[in-house]
């Protein structure tokens, strides 16, 4: 795989090289070059480095890792669109010499670049530059309240405001901020929760990860009590591991980092939460997801603990697990919790518009959902991973309301 990256960033210079010396004199063209082979150097030194910090796969990273990763996307993404600008000219420069070719009875020399348009490649983009540079250093940790107020018809009164909190996707091993972690975590308990709810994935890949934030999240309290599940990553399923007795120990000591916490791991299970003789049933499953993420989660074992005709919520790490099997189920779920896909950490959100590159995947990405009366909500993701920024799609921690009235 390092092969193929390297031999594809070599082919992407050489095709720069190439833009540079056709577009610019020799002068310029000695300073542009000189940029590039700076650029090129910084990024092929950012992806051996965090390579060969994270041998084993992504798990606990340092600032140095985020921020030489960080570079290695950015200049990345940068250089793809610009040379996807300029392969868009030259394919238009290949056509109309075709053209001019068989409908000319003269020679026809193949037209050159455009300065001009070499130009307007490079201001384009500056601007997923200057984005991903200002998600790296701006948002990453500027965590977001999202709110909603969720209408159940048949809510029991006494669970009328019923305050949820929930979190999701922590990734203790890409997080290299305490301070700015504890300012997120602390954003959870100002919001007076009366549960709170995280949706999976507390590591990228070991247990070590979390140590350190055992502490912190210990101080969480609620109501009506913590609640969390397992995601695809808590698994270990993207490590190399020595053997399989050491992947499923790992497994066991993140279970046992929810009981740490004070958080009631629910692994296709449920359990009541009853106030004033009314009741609720809160249940959570195992991941399921569509290959390659392990379809561990049992609904029906889940709903084995359930009391008949109460609102139901349900917590399932992955939001195809809504689409494939809860909205099709014979038992009516009220509201699904999920996680998952971090908004892929990058979007567009306005007001009566959002959009990012996982909806290509994802149908249900971010936000509120609807379908036969029954509601999901996917939370973009408290920490991060891969790239450590957020670009256009904040980290996230979700307000939800629960009433019986319109």
């Amino acid at each position: 795989m390092m092969k193929i990256i390297l031999g594809f960033i070599l082919l992407i210079e050489v095709y720069i090289f190439f833009i540079l010396r056709s577009v610019y004199s020799n002068n310029q063209f000695i300073i542009a070059i000189s940029i590039q082979l700076g650029v090129a150097l910084l990024t092929i030194i950012s992806l051996i480095y965090t390579s060969s910090s994270l041998g084993h796969g992504l798990s606990q990273t340092t600032k140095a890792i985020n921020l030489m990763m960080g570079l290695f996307v950015t200049f990345g993404v940068a250089k793809l669109v610009f040379v996807s600008v300029i392969f868009f000219e030259d394919v238009a420069r290949f056509v109309g010499y075709v053209f001019s070719f068989f409908s000319s009875n003269n020679s026809v020399d193949f037209p050159s670049r455009r300065k001009a348009v070499t130009q307007i490649g490079l201001g384009i983009s500056a601007i997923p530059f200057a984005s991903f540079l200002y998600g790296m250093f701006k948002t990453r940790y500027d965590f977001k309240v999202f709110q909603t107020r969720l209408t159940l018809k048949n809510l029991p009164d006494s669970f009328e405001g019923l305050r949820i909190v929930q979190f999701s996707d922590f990734h203790a091993g890409s997080l290299d901020d305490y301070k700015a972690i504890e300012v997120g975590v602390n954003k959870i308990q100002e919001l007076q929760p009366d549960l709170i709810l995280f949706t999976g994935d507390l590591v990228n890949n070991t247990s070590e990860e979390f140590d350190k934030f055992i502490p912190l999240l210990k101080g969480l309290s609620a109501k009506h009590g913590k609640f969390s599940i397992m995601g695809n990553h808590d698994y270990g399923l993207y490590f190399n591991w020595q053997t399989e007795e050491d992947q499923f120990d790992n497994e066991k000591k993140i279970r046992a980092h929810h009981s740490a916490i004070g958080f009631d791991l629910l692994e296709n299970k449920g359990r009541i939460i009853e106030t004033e003789g009314d009741r609720i049933n809160l249940i959570g499953v195992e991941n399921w997801g569509r290959p390659p993420f392990p379809p561990k989660g049992d609904l029906d074992k889940a709903l084995e603990d359930v009391v008949p005709d109460s609102i139901t919520i349900l917590m399932s790490h992955d939001p195809h697990h809504w689409e494939d099997v809860v909205i099709p189920h014979r038992q009516h779920i009220d509201l699904t919790l999920s996680g998952h896909t971090h908004g892929m950490q990058m979007g567009i959100e306005l007001p009566g518009f959002k959009w990012s590159p996982v909806s290509l995947r994802y149908k249900r990405w971010a936000g509120l959902y609807e379908e036969k009366n029954q509601f999901l909500y996917v939370n973009r993701g408290f920490g991060h991973i891969g790239f450590p920024g957020r670009v256009g799609i904040k980290p996230e921690i979700t307000l939800i309301e629960l009433t019986k009235n319109d």
